[in-house]
């Protein structure tokens, strides 16, 4: 892309509304150009391939299939691949870590300002980093307190638990043993300073570490 080239881009959202909306606030801003949409995230990364695109927005959740954050590691996998922003309404720990470790470039809500939006795909064409206010200050809070701050193992069991699952169905799905699932539990309450499933669900989501 060279400086008088358009930057161009392409929508992943399976909500044609959403897409619709996204197409009508960048079209309008100088110097962008959206080059496609795509409706399901196998989409995205099959389209993102072709070599053509510069900035990727993202959604996190698609209805089915592959979702946001397994596609941007796929996008960002490439050489020379598009930069990746994530725009979403998930904004808890489970959402924003697996997408920022997968290579997303941004991450903005997408009750952000038009402006804002068009100033972060401008920046993250540029290689730099837009980080939603609110994701911004807990990836500053996890930092500044890396002992109370989950893993991405530990935020995956719990996100599990608080949708009902008993510990062994937890291993089921994450490929661990009973055993494993009930240590990373007890970090899990040592970190929140809480002793129950319920307690450790009901603080963690309050703390916008496991979405509600």
């Amino acid at each position: 892309m060279t400086d008088d080239a358009p930057i161009r881009l392409l929508l992943a959202d399976d909500h044609p509304v959403v897409r619709a909306g996204l197409r009508a606030v960048l079209e309008t801003e100088p110097g962008l150009v959206v080059a496609a949409e795509a409706a399901t995230a196998e989409g995205a990364v099959a389209r993102a391939a072709e070599g053509d695109i510069d900035v990727v927005l993202m959604d996190l959740r698609f209805g089915e299939g592959m979702g946001g954050a397994e596609a941007t590691a796929r996008i960002t996998a490439r050489p020379g691949a598009p930069r990746v922003l994530i725009v979403t309404t998930y904004d808890s720990d489970a959402d924003t870590l697996p997408a920022i470790e997968a290579g997303a470039t941004g991450y903005l809500l997408k009750d952000a300002p038009p402006e804002d939006l068009a100033a972060a795909v401008r920046t993250a064409a540029a290689g730099r980093t837009t980080l939603a206010p609110t994701v911004a200050d807990r990836l500053m809070h996890r930092l500044r307190t890396p002992g109370a701050a989950l893993t991405r193992r530990e935020t995956e069991v719990l996100a599990l638990v608080a949708e009902g699952l008993s510990n062994q169905a937890v291993g089921r799905r994450l490929h661990l043993t009973e055993g494993t699932v009930k240590s990373h539990l007890a970090r899990v309450y040592a970190k929140l300073g809480v002793d129950s499933r319920t307690a450790a669900v009901a603080t963690a989501t309050d703390l916008g570490l496991i979405r509600r």
